[in-house]
């Protein structure tokens, strides 16, 4: 079996059959039944040849340790010849008598020419040959019996009238080599057969499951869509041929296409409500404007009045102002919020994102002078395409975050590169950090921590949900690593084309005419 990037990627998994693919186990069944069968067919044929062979070779071995057996008319048998072996005796057999104390006669039996003329006649065996064939037991048992440079024999011993013993050998030789001869063939059908039945079944397998491995398509299709946000269409189902409810198969698929058709209504009506409520907060949102612009003018209208206006008043007239000042930049960020979520376009301009973190470092510089701010710029400009208002809202909400949420004192360092691509913008400070329970969640809109977020600082809770929501949009990604010690925000975005220069440096670039 080939190796595949599944197999390198779970080693494990291929060990154990219960990882397999149903095909592959079904394939896998089939073959071992085949291979049980044919074991069993061909072990049974092998056997009873064997059987059947040996039981012909005890024949023809009776008939052979008494060759007189067939004499007629009740005469009595001629006497024995030690000398020659008897007619009609099988060359390759062995015939020998003994007596004791030890006296062996007669050996193996071969072809020899007398006078012009093929007779039968004795070879002398070897003392290890006689010493095995005199200790075959002469109780008329049959054994098989290996003689050392003569091969293996089948023999019999029989004690005669006159207290000689006779011990008669026939070679096994061709039994073997059709025995042999025979295993080898039912083998090899045995192989043949289940090549080919391992071929057909995977097939077979194949063709039978092609209706669950397209229940299988259709449920990864459907894994694959983003159903956690937006307008989701499950226009995925499966074929109808294959949710026949007869067949086990039409069983998952009916069940699929039911199970679809409760998702998709379900997701429908979570993105009618989601839509309701967007719709609801963006108009919201946009009226609360207005009424919020006139409390702030008339706040201020009233504080500069050239009439006295009691310190309690004024007091109360200045937490008006700034409660105002507060809830619009509230309202601001919920719009914008809502705006995003809406889908509105962005501004698709080149951004130079080192003069944009310049310009907002020293924004932030003015905002939190108890800070150590730091650059960290390459020699050439970084230039990403995207709305830069609301880029520079996301890098002054990473600033102001690291601001509000670090004592005095802290260093931030903000640095921007760029790799195959991609600009990367970094807000490192060395602050407390981020709680660990706070982080998976830090994105998410309102996310606050008790002791990292305050109120009292002007924090709405959407800084940083305004960041992810505006970088997604700019098609990158925002994350965030946080210890005590070291905090830090990275921003990636697409890079865009390179800037034009502005008409001076052009002037300057420019060859001067002579």
């Amino acid at each position: 079996m080939s190796s595949s990037p599944l197999t390198r990627a779970h080693p494990a998994r291929w060990r154990s059959p219960s990882g397999w693919p149903l095909r592959t186990r079904i394939v896998a069944i089939i073959i071992v039944l085949l291979t049980i069968l044919g074991l069993a067919v061909g072990g049974t044929a092998y056997f009873f040849l064997r059987n059947t062979l040996y039981a012909q070779l005890d024949t023809k071995l009776d008939q052979t340790s008494n060759p007189f057996h067939s004499r007629t008319n009740g005469g009595p048998p001629p006497s024995f010849n030690r000398e020659r072996p008897f007619g009609g005796a099988e060359p390759g057999s062995i015939s020998i008598t003994y007596t004791v104390p030890t006296v062996v006669t007669g050996g193996l039996i071969v072809t020899a020419e007398d006078d012009g003329y093929a007779v039968l006649a004795y070879e002398p065996l070897s003392d290890a040959a006689q010493a095995e064939l005199t200790a075959v037991p002469a109780d008329g048992t049959k054994s098989d019996i290996t003689l050392d440079g003569y091969g293996s024999f089948r023999a019999v011993a029989l004690t005669t009238g006159n207290g000689e013993t006779r011990v008669v050998a026939l070679s096994l030789k061709n039994t073997n080599f059709t025995l042999l001869r025979v295993a080898l063939v039912t083998g090899g059908a045995v192989l043949i057969a289940l090549g080919i039945a391992g071929w057909a079944g995977a097939l077979i397998v194949r063709r039978t499951l092609a209706p669950l491995d397209r229940v299988a398509a259709t449920a990864t299709k459907v894994s694959e869509l983003r159903l956690d946000r937006g307008e989701v269409r499950l226009a995925q189902r499966v074929p109808e041929p294959d949710t026949d409810p007869r067949t086990e198969v039409g069983q998952v698929g009916a069940a699929l296409n039911q199970m679809l058709d409760h998702v998709g209504n379900a997701l429908e009506a979570r993105h009618a409500s989601e839509m309701q409520v967007r719709q609801f907060v963006a108009d919201a949102s946009h009226e609360l404007r207005t009424p919020l612009a006139a409390i702030r003018g008339y706040a201020e209208l009233s504080r500069r009045s050239r009439a006295a206006v009691p310190a309690e008043i004024a007091h109360v007239l200045s937490r008006v102002e700034s409660e105002a000042k507060r809830m619009t930049g509230l309202v601001e960020d919920l719009l914008l919020l809502a705006r995003l979520d809406a889908g509105r376009p962005l501004g698709h301009d080149p951004v130079d994102l080192s003069m944009l973190v310049v310009d907002t470092v020293s924004d932030a510089h003015a905002a939190g002078p108890g800070h150590y701010w730091q650059l960290d710029l390459p020699e050439e400009p970084v230039v990403v395409t995207g709305d830069g208002a609301r880029l520079h809202q996301v890098l002054a909400n990473l600033l102001a975050n690291a601001r509000t949420h670090t004592p005095e004192g802290t260093t931030v360092t903000v640095g921007v590169s760029a790799t195959s691509g991609a600009a990367v913008l970094r807000v490192e400070d060395a602050g407390p950090g981020i709680p660990a329970e706070l982080q998976p969640n830090i994105f998410e809109r309102f996310a606050r921590g008790d002791s990292s977020r305050s109120r009292a600082a002007g924090s709405t809770g959407l800084g940083l949900s305004i960041v992810h929501a505006v970088v997604t949009a700019h098609g990158g990604h925002v994350s965030v690593d946080s210890r005590p010690g070291r905090t830090v925000f990275t921003v990636v975005l697409p890079l865009g084309p390179t800037p034009v220069p502005p008409a001076e440096q052009l002037a300057q670039i420019a060859p001067r005419p002579n």
